[in-house]
C-alpha cells in the first residue's frame, strides 16, 4: 500500500515532533495574542513547508505519488477551513481570551493529530481487508457532499457535544480561567480549568471533520504515508489559518458548495475504482479539485466584496 521506506516515516515523524516541540517551547509560551500579520507569516510557513515536502515526495516516489500528495493536500487544506469556523464558535462559547487561544489550539491539535492517526490506520486496514469498503466510503462521501450543499447554514452547538458533557460530569472543573493553566489545585483538590474543556472540544470536533476528510484522501491515494503526511500538514496549519480567517470566515459563502462538489467527486472516484478496477488519473483529479476550490473562494470574495454579501 505504500512505496515509502522506514526512513521516510522516521524522518517525517521526527520533523513533525521537532516542529511541535519548537512551537511549544518558543511560540506558545506565555500569554500572547497573534496578530493577522504574524498569522499570515506562520500560515505561509506551513503551506510552504507542505509544498516543499510535496516536491520531496515527487522526487523520491515519482510523479504519480507526488501528484497524489498535492491533490490530497489541496483537499485536506480546503476541508480544514470548516474547522476554523467551529474553532471560532468554541472560543466564543467558552469566552476564551485571545491571548490564550494559540496555546490552547496547539494542544488541541496535538490531540487531533493522534486521533487522526488512529482513524487513518483503521481506514487503511478496512480498505486493505474488505474490497467492498470502497462503495461504503464512496456512498458516505457522496451523501456528505449532497448534505453539505443542501444544509449550508446548519448551526453548530458546542454545548450539545456529548464528550463535553461527559468531561463536565466526571472531571471537577473551575468556574473561571486560571491564567493559561489547564489544571490547578483548589482546596487541596486537583481541578481542570475551562481551557482543558476547550482542548477536548477542539480535538473531538476535529474527529467529526476527519470522518469526511480521511475517506476523501483515500479516494485519491492508497499510500498511507501520503494520507498521513497531508493530514498532518493540514492540521498543523490550522492554528495560523484560524487567526488569519476567524474574522472573515463569513465571507466564504460559496466554499461549502465547492467542498460539496469535491466530496461528491471523490466519492464517485471510489465507485469508479470499484466498478472498473481502475483509478481516475491524477492529472484529472488535481486540476478539477484545484479549480473547484479556487472558483468557490474567488466567487465568495467577489460576492462579499465591500465587507458583506451583495
Amino acid at each position: 500500500m505504500s512505496v515509502f521506506p522506514l526512513w521516510a516515516w522516521v524522518g517525517f515523524t521526527a520533523l513533525i515532533v521537532g516542529l511541535l516541540v519548537l512551537d511549544l517551547l518558543v511560540l506558545a509560551r506565555g500569554e500572547r495574542e497573534i496578530s493577522f500579520r504574524r498569522a499570515t507569516v506562520l500560515s505561509g510557513f506551513w503551506i510552504g513547508l507542505a509544498l516543499l515536502f510535496g516536491v520531496v515526495v515527487f522526487l523520491v516516489a515519482g510523479p504519480e505519488r507526488g501528484g497524489e500528495y498535492f491533490t490530497g493536500y489541496i483537499v485536506e487544506k480546503s476541508l480544514s477551513v470548516d474547522n476554523v469556523f467551529v474553532f471560532a464558535l468554541i472560543f466564543s462559547y467558552f469566552a476564551v481570551p485571545s491571548r490564550y487561544q494559540y496555546r490552547v489550539l496547539l494542544w488541541g491539535i496535538v490531540g487531533a493529530l493522534v486521533l487522526r492517526g488512529f482513524f487513518i490506520a483503521i481506514g487503511a486496514e478496512l480498505l486493505e481487508r474488505y474490497g467492498w469498503m470502497v462503495y461504503v466510503f464512496g456512498a458516505f462521501l457522496i451523501y456528505t457532499g449532497i448534505r453539505m450543499a443542501l444544509h449550508r447554514d446548519t448551526e453548530v452547538h458546542p454545548e450539545r457535544n456529548p464528550v463535553l458533557r461527559l468531561v463536565r460530569r466526571v472531571v471537577p472543573m473551575t468556574e473561571d480561567f486560571r491564567g493559561d493553566r489547564f489544571f490547578v489545585r483548589h482546596s487541596g483538590k486537583l481541578m481542570a480549568t475551562p481551557l482543558f474543556a476547550v482542548i477536548i472540544m477542539i480535538g473531538t470536533t476535529d474527529v467529526v471533520f476527519a470522518v469526511d476528510s480521511i475517506p476523501a484522501i483515500f479516494s485519491i491515494t492508497s499510500s498511507v504515508f501520503v494520507v498521513w503526511s497531508t493530514n498532518a500538514f493540514a492540521v498543523l496549519g490550522l492554528r495560523p489559518l484560524y487567526f488569519m480567517l476567524a474574522g472573515m470566515i463569513d465571507r466564504f459563502v460559496y466554499l461549502s458548495l465547492g467542498l460539496s462538489v469535491v466530496l461528491v467527486f471523490v466519492g464517485a472516484k471510489f465507485f469508479y475504482s470499484g466498478l472498473f478496477d481502475a483509478k481516475v488519473p491524477i492529472w484529472v483529479s488535481l486540476p478539477f479539485i484545484a479549480t473547484v476550490v479556487a472558483v468557490s473562494i474567488a466567487a465568495s470574495l467577489f460576492k462579499t466584496r465591500g465587507g458583506g454579501p451583495t
